[in-house]
């Protein structure tokens, strides 16, 4: 009986979660079908999860308002928490997350995906994303969610906006690579998953653990720093540092999810091993 298939319901169907070396087929197979898309559907896809991204990262920033009393660590660990909807929504509702497509390397270092597929992929999904995540924020700003708590919830989005703005080069990139080796760890972890629950119990320890350590995800900072923005007005970071901001950490999380979880499975599970 084939590894990861030894328990089955009464419908004769398996339950038991994918071993890893079936979750690295999975995963090869997912990483075919993104780069095979349209480019409607990988925008508009792309678009959902710069949204869904920004819902999380609103209901994070909502859950922690006013939670200054907290100690720093409880005040982290709901923050993670609750920004755990986003990367929910993204892997059960379907969307196209260009930190999460980090992982389609896998199809591509077995050949599966062409070089100019995947850059063609990344490429849409990270405009798609900017474009829902600054929608987001937008719609977020107008809704007067700013003036909540008598504007200490616009208080704190300009916190975070000037803060995540003011991140030195090397230690962005060093946020980055941290972050989306966790977030490519949920999405890998999820790609065990049978049922809706498993999905989303795979995802919210690693994105609790980003989160709560503070390290810097591209898509998130494409609300978090807009909506600080349009909160503050003159006070607020320039929009060229927001865009300069992106940088660096996107180079970062590129390492992290490219090379430190996609490369690495790819290596232990699909590399090509010599005929015996």
């Amino acid at each position: 009986m084939p590894a990861g298939s030894g328990c089955t319901d009464p419908a004769g169907m398996a339950i038991d979660a994918l071993t890893p070396p079936e979750m690295a087929r999975r995963a090869e197979t997912v990483g075919v079908t993104k780069a095979g898309l349209s480019v409607l559907d990988t925008l508009a896809l792309a678009v959902l999860a710069g949204a869904f991204i920004a819902l999380g990262a609103l209901f994070s920033t909502t859950f922690v308002t006013g939670s200054a009393e907290l100690p720093h660590g409880v005040a982290r660990l709901l923050a993670g928490l609750a920004f755990s909807l986003g990367l929910i929504l993204v892997v059960t509702a379907g969307a196209e997350l260009f930190t999460g497509n980090n992982l389609i390397v896998m199809a591509w270092a077995s050949r599966k995906v062409s070089t100019a597929a995947l850059a063609r992929n990344w490429l849409l999904v990270y405009v798609g994303n900017l474009a829902g995540a600054v929608a987001t924020a937008v719609l977020v700003h107008v809704s007067g969610w700013g003036s909540s708590s008598d504007g200490v919830a616009g208080d704190l989005a300009t916190s975070i906006a000037t803060a995540k703005t003011s991140i030195p080069f090397g230690e962005a990139v060093a946020r980055g690579i941290l972050c989306n080796a966790l977030v490519c760890l949920a999405v890998w972890l999820s790609y065990s998953a049978r049922t809706t629950t498993d999905r989303i119990l795979a995802v919210v320890p690693p994105i609790t653990a980003f989160v709560a350590a503070g390290f810097e995800h591209s898509i998130a900072n494409m609300y978090f720093v807009p909506l600080g923005i349009l909160e503050a007005g003159d006070a607020a970071p320039s929009w060229a540092s927001f865009a300069k901001s992106l940088v660096p950490v996107t180079i970062g999380n590129v390492i992290g999810g490219a090379v430190l979880v996609a490369a690495v499975y790819w290596l232990i599970y699909l590399r090509p091993r010599p005929s015996s």
